[in-house]
């Protein structure tokens, strides 16, 4: 049984991936809101703020062997109307975020034999969108440090990949899919004319933490319905 940091475990795909990855392994889930689905005993729950909160107050395991970090972001505007804190916080939470947690647990990571870090990153960071561009600049940033990141860590036996997801049906995105036409607009907007699950997202997150994935780093997976890569 591995001992896993899920941050951002409260909501989409970071519930889904505490949820599956509890199924095998102990999970220290961190995230603002409780939710009252993480009620599996192999979750030990910590309610806070990864911006503002001090992780010096959690009691973490000795050896950590999964990293998952999956709070994000979806601020979309005509680039005219961001401003520069729009930007700023953007940055702050898919990177900045991601900066803290790893500097934390770095120690914890490198008394694994097997440690493996998840990002995630976006769709918009590979394909240009309209009125994506403060996302689009953090997640960029988070494949930069992911990149960066691997070979860094090669030393120690830590991986680190990301996920670049496109439209996934999370609470993040509700407004996005508030209506049946929204869906389906989105829906036809991907070659597999769906827009994805959080379900899905916490597959590759669990593969990416497993020994299956243990020759896996520097990668960025496009876990998008074909929207990165594929035009119809």
């Amino acid at each position: 049984m591995k001992n896993i940091v899920i941050i951002g475990c409260g909501k989409g795909i970071g519930l889904a991936t505490a949820n599956k990855l509890a199924e095998k392994h102990k999970i220290i889930g961190i995230s603002r809101t409780e939710n009252p689905e993480l009620n599996h005993p192999n979750i030990e729950f910590h309610t806070m703020d990864i911006m503002t909160g001090n992780l010096d107050e959690i009691s973490f395991p000795e050896v950590i062997d999964g990293l998952v970090y999956a709070p994000g972001s979806i601020t979309l505007k005509p680039f005219n109307r961001l401003s520069a804190d729009d930007f700023r916080n953007d940055f702050e939470i898919n990177v900045l975020g991601a900066v803290k947690t790893v500097q934390k647990l770095l120690p914890n990571l490198k008394k694994s034999e097997s440690a493996s870090v998840v990002l995630f990153s976006s769709v918009a960071a590979k394909l240009g969108m309209p009125f994506h561009a403060s996302v689009a600049a953090s997640k960029n940033a988070v494949e930069g440090l992911t990149k960066s990141l691997a070979a860094e860590f090669s030393a120690q036996k830590i991986r680190v990949n990301a996920i670049a997801p496109s439209l996934t049906d999370t609470h993040l995105a509700s407004q996005l899919l508030s209506t049946p036409e929204k869906r389906e607009a989105s829906a036809k907007r991907h070659p597999l004319q769906r827009v994805g699950t959080a379900e899905e997202m916490a597959e590759m997150a669990a593969f990416l933490v497993s020994d299956q994935s243990s020759w896996i780093t520097g990668q960025i997976f496009g876990v998008d319905g074909g929207m990165g890569s594929v035009k119809l």
